[in-house]
């Protein structure tokens, strides 16, 4: 299913990342941010339900002087404490900024989302590519798509699904700009059980894809190790 998966995200299309069954248990749609439409957006908020964000790759980040949300608040003398996350003990947030593009109205409409995630996607390029961002001079903070930071060595680091949909750009030579967004349960107000994301892909054509099938392709050994081994499965 993984190359199935690879070539999906090459063509620009959807598809479905199941975390760690140990870890945060939720599916989320997958897509590259480069290829985002007002279509997409409407079909991540209305099957999926969960918050659209946009991760990017750590070098990216850096370059175009992303911060992580956790010293943004910490520099404004917030008092922000480090809890630990239940799923995720050993790491923080990936959350950076959230942002609006200049150029959109509300920010909010899925014409205006899909015109901020694609010129993020610009923004990643251009900074991997060595060239001047100026991000603050495009987008407005506060805004309404979430960026996330990808942490150095991705899954050596930490296994979130940001990291699991970075390692799959790598892996599909796209740029390292991913959208994601959790699959939600109408009827029990959870996160939709693997089995019905399973079937909602079969349903729609779209792959899904298990975080232990990432690490098993991916050359890090090192790699959630604690969640990949047979039994976390």
């Amino acid at each position: 299913m993984i190359d199935q998966a690879l070539s999906a995200l090459r063509d620009g299309r959807f598809i479905l990342l199941y975390d760690f069954d140990n870890r945060e248990r939720e599916t989320d749609f997958a897509i590259r941010a480069d290829a985002v439409t007002p279509a997409h957006i409407r079909q991540m908020r209305k099957d999926g339900g969960g918050l659209i964000c946009c991760a990017v790759a750590h070098e990216a980040a850096e370059r175009i002087g992303l911060p992580f949300a956790h010293d943004v608040l910490e520099a404004a003398h917030i008092g922000v404490q480090d809890h630990v996350i239940p799923y995720d003990r050993k790491n923080r947030s990936s959350f950076s900024l959230w942002v609006n593009h200049a150029s959109t109205f509300t920010g909010i409409t899925d014409n205006d989302r899909a015109t901020t995630i694609n010129a993020i996607a610009g923004q990643v390029q251009r900074a991997l590519a060595g060239e001047e961002t100026r991000f603050f001079d495009e987008f407005r903070v506060p805004g309404h798509v979430a960026l996330l930071r990808g942490a150095e060595g991705l899954l050596s680091r930490r296994c979130g699904q940001t990291e699991l949909s970075l390692v799959l750009a790598a892996m599909a030579g796209i740029t390292p700009a991913i959208v994601v967004c959790e699959m939600l349960d109408d009827a029990t107000g959870l996160a939709l059980k693997k089995a019905d994301a399973e079937a909602y892909g079969e349903a729609h054509g779209i792959p899904f894809l298990e975080g232990r099938e990432v690490t098993a392709r991916w050359h890090d050994p090192s790699a959630c190790t604690e969640l990949a081994s047979p039994a976390a499965r």
